[in-house]
C-alpha cells in the first residue's frame, strides 16, 4: 500500500523536494558565507601599511596575517596588486575577498592586497597598462620594480613568513600578476595571471584586431579614468545612461568624437586612445608579451573560453611564456567560464548552455589550491599537466602535453553556394554572396534590450542574426561523427566592397539538432535548433595588410582578409551542424566602421555610408575558415 501511495504521488513528492531545495539553497549559501566570514575574523589579523618603493613613493597595502603564525609555524604570502581598491579601509574592516578564496584562507596563507601606484590610497601617478622598462637604472620604476620592492619589504617586515610568495589576480590585476615575472624577486615562487590584460590593441578589452570595443571602453573609462587629485577611498560614479536600451543610446550618440566631446574630455586614457588609431609605439610599449623572458617562477595562466574581455590575454600570455622560455614551468587552464567566473561561480552554466558539472568548484579545489600549496608549502604533488582544458560540447576536462595539441590536423571549412559549408573546396566560377551593410542599422551583438554588455553573449543563440539580410550564413550537413576543434581559428575571406573601408566579423557556431530538449530552468530559449556561439571575432579591414600602416580598399577590388580568432576547445557532436556567420557590424559591442577610409576616431556623422560587400567562394577565390581538428 505504501509503495502504491508513493507511486501515485511521485510527482507531488518530487515537486516538494525541488521546491524545498530552492527555498533552502539561498539560506544554505548565506549560512556558508557567514561561517566563512567568522572563520576569517577568528583566524586572521589585519594590518595596513604604506610600503615604500625605490623612488620614495609609498603604496597602500592591506595584510591579513594568520593568528597562529609563529617561529615554528611559518606561512607563505599570496599577493594581489590591483587598481580597483583593496577596500575596505581600516584595520577592523575585513575584505570579502578572503571568503571568496576561503579554500586558500583555510590553508593559512598571508593575504596581501595592494593599491597600485596612483590608485585609491597609494601615492604616485597612475598609468594605464604602464609600459615595462627592461633597462631601469637607479630609482626608475615600473610595475615589475614596484612588485619587487613590495615583496622585499614583506619578506623583511612581516615576522614568521616562510620566505615564499605567490601572486595572482584577475583581469587588470592579472596584468599586474604578469608584470611580476620579468626580473622577478627570488622569493616569488609562483604566479597565476588570470584573464590577464595583455594587449589592448590586438585582442583584449578595448580593441580586437584594431577594431574599437566601444561599449566596454566607454562604460569602463567614464568612471575608472576620471582624474584622482589625491589619495582617496572613494569610487568614481558611473555614467547615467538615462535608458535601458544601449543599442539605442550608442546609435543616437553617433560618431566616436561625439562621445569624446560630450562625455570624455577629462578622461586621459580615452583621449590617448583616440589619438592612436593604429598599432604604433604607444600600443607596442603597452604589450607585456615581448618582456616575458627568463621567467623563473612557476606560472599557471587561467582563462575562460567564453570570457568577453580577456580570452586573448590568457591564451597569448601562456604562448608568449612558452615560446620565450624553453623548459619553463608554465601551464594553462581554460574552462567554460565568463570573465573571472572560475573564482566565484559554480561554473555549470553560462546563459542557456549547460556544462553538466560545477567546473568552477572543480577549478578552485583541484587546480588552484594544489598549485599554490605545492609551490608555497611543498604540499602535495604537481600533477596538473601542461594544458588542462575543458572541451565544451562533450563537456569534459582534458589534459594535453602541448597546446595546441600534437595530432590536431589543420582543415579548411569552405563556403559554397546556397549557404553550404564543407571541407571540400568549391569548383565553380564567379560565385559570391552580396549584402548591404548600413551603419544606420548595424547588426546587434545580441537580441535582447539591455544596458550593460552581457557576459552571456559569448554563448548566445545566433538565430536572431541568421535572419538578417546583412548576415551571411554557411552551414554544414548534419555531422555523422564528432568533430573536436582545438586551437586558433583563421578566417580567410576573399571579399570586396563598394566603399573604402569595412569590418568583417566571423562567428563559429554549433547548431543543435531540432529535437534537442530543454532540460534546465537556465535554458531560457528553445534549445532545439539553438545556434550556440563558440567563438566570434572582428577584423577592421584597413589593417588587413598591416596594423601599423592601414590601407583603404579599392572599391570593387577583391582582397584577401586573413585574421585570427582566439583558440577554441569545442566538440561539435554527431547530429549537430557547424555554422559560420559573416557580417560587417557587431553593435554596440564594436564601434561602427564608416565604410569610408577616414580616421574613425575623428570621423563625423556625415562620414558614415552604406556599402555593398561581396564574399567570394569559387575555385580562384575560395573563402574558408581554417580550424584544427583532433584526430
Amino acid at each position: 500500500m505504501m509503495q502504491n501511495y508513493y507511486i501515485k504521488h511521485l510527482g507531488k513528492i518530487i515537486f516538494s523536494i525541488i521546491f524545498l531545495s530552492i527555498l533552502t539553497f539561498p539560506k544554505a549559501k548565506a549560512q556558508q558565507n557567514f561561517e566563512d566570514s567568522v572563520f576569517v575574523r577568528t583566524h586572521y589579523t589585519k594590518i595596513e601599511r604604506m610600503i615604500p618603493m625605490r623612488d620614495g613613493v609609498k603604496l597602500f597595502t592591506a595584510i591579513y596575517i594568520p593568528k597562529d603564525i609563529s617561529p615554528t609555524n611559518k606561512h607563505a604570502f599570496i599577493m594581489t596588486r590591483t587598481p580597483y581598491s583593496c577596500s575596505p579601509y581600516g584595520e577592523n574592516e575585513y575584505s570579502t575577498r578572503l571568503t571568496q578564496y576561503i579554500h586558500l584562507a583555510r590553508e593559512g596563507y598571508i593575504f596581501v592586497y595592494q593599491d597600485v601606484r596612483g590608485k585609491y590610497m597609494s601615492e604616485g601617478e597612475f598609468a594605464d597598462v604602464r609600459p615595462h622598462n627592461p633597462s631601469k637604472t637607479g630609482n626608475e620604476t615600473d610595475e615589475s620594480s614596484d612588485t619587487y620592492d613590495a615583496i622585499e619589504w614583506l619578506i623583511k617586515n612581516v615576522p614568521n613568513n616562510n620566505g615564499r610568495v605567490g601572486i595572482f589576480g584577475i583581469s587588470y590585476p592579472g596584468f599586474y600578476s604578469t608584470t611580476s615575472l620579468p626580473d622577478a624577486h627570488p622569493a616569488l615562487k609562483c604566479v597565476s595571471p588570470q584573464a590577464p590584460v595583455t594587449d589592448w590593441f590586438m585582442g583584449d578589452d578595448f580593441h580586437h584586431n584594431g577594431a574599437f570595443f566601444l561599449m566596454d571602453a566607454f562604460s569602463f573609462y567614464y568612471s575608472f579614468g576620471q582624474p584622482r587629485p589625491k589619495p582617496t577611498t572613494e569610487n568614481n560614479p558611473g555614467f547615467d545612461f538615462k535608458t535601458t536600451d544601449n543599442y539605442n543610446f550608442y546609435l543616437k550618440t553617433g560618431a566616436l568624437k561625439n562621445f569624446t566631446n560630450h562625455y570624455m574630455k577629462n578622461v586621459k586614457f580615452w583621449n590617448e586612445m583616440m589619438q592612436h588609431p593604429n598599432l604604433d609605439a604607444f600600443w607596442k610599449a603597452r604589450n607585456i608579451r615581448p618582456h616575458l623572458k627568463n621567467v623563473k617562477p612557476a606560472t599557471l595562466v587561467v582563462g575562460g573560453l567564453f570570457d568577453a574581455e580577456d580570452t586573448f590575454g590568457a591564451w597569448y600570455t601562456y604562448k608568449a611564456i612558452e615560446a620565450q622560455n624553453p623548459g619553463a614551468d608554465n601551464r594553462i587552464v581554460m574552462g567554460p567560464w565568463c570573465h573571472g567566473c572560475w573564482s566565484r561561480d559554480p561554473g555549470d552554466f553560462l546563459g542557456n548552455v549547460n556544462f553538466t558539472s560545477k567546473t568552477g568548484v572543480y577549478y578552485r579545489q583541484e587546480i588552484e589550491l594544489p598549485f599554490f600549496n605545492y609551490y608555497l608549502k611543498d604540499k602535495g604533488k604537481m600533477e596538473l599537466g601542461e594544458a588542462r582544458i575543458f572541451v565544451t560540447g562533450e563537456n569534459t576536462w582534458k589534459t594535453f602535453a602541448t597546446w595546441p595539441p600534437v595530432g590536431a590536423e589543420t582543415k579548411k571549412l569552405f563556403f559554397h553556394p546556397k549557404g553550404k559549408l564543407a571541407f571540400d573546396a568549391p569548383t565553380g566560377d564567379g560565385q559570391f554572396d552580396e549584402y548591404v551593410s548600413d551603419p544606420a542599422n548595424p547588426v546587434p551583438y545580441t537580441e535582447d534590450v539591455h544596458l550593460q554588455r552581457t557576459r552571456e553573449y559569448m554563448t548566445d543563440d545566433q538565430r536572431f542574426a541568421a535572419r538578417r539580410p546583412d548576415v551571411m550564413v554557411y552551414e554544414s550537413e548534419v555531422l555523422t561523427e564528432d568533430a573536436t576543434i582545438l586551437g586558433p581559428v583563421f578566417p580567410n575571406l576573399f571579399a570586396s566592397t563598394t566603399g573604402t573601408d569595412a569590418d568583417f566579423v566571423v562567428k563559429l557556431i554549433d547548431v543543435f539538432p531540432d529535437d534537442t530538449e530543454n532540460i534546465h530552468e537556465n535554458e531560457k530559449v528553445p534549445m532545439g535548433g539553438y545556434q550556440m556561439l563558440v567563438r566570434g571575432e572582428v577584423m577592421r579591414g584597413r589593417f588587413r595588410k598591416s596594423f601599423e600602416k592601414p590601407e583603404p580598399f579599392t572599391p570593387n577590388k577583391v582582397e584577401t582578409i586573413r585574421f585570427l580568432l582566439p583558440d577554441v576547445a569545442h566538440t561539435f557532436k554527431k547530429g549537430h551542424r557547424i555554422m559560420i556567420q559573416v557580417q560587417s557590424s557587431w553593435f554596440p559591442l564594436v564601434d561602427r566602421n564608416p565604410q569610408k577610409f577616414v580616421d574613425i576616431y575623428q570621423a563625423n556623422d556625415a562620414d558614415f555610408q552604406k556599402a555593398t560587400h561581396r564574399i567570394y567562394f569559387d575555385k580562384q577565390r575560395p573563402s574558408h575558415v581554417e580550424v584544427m581538428i583532433l584526430k
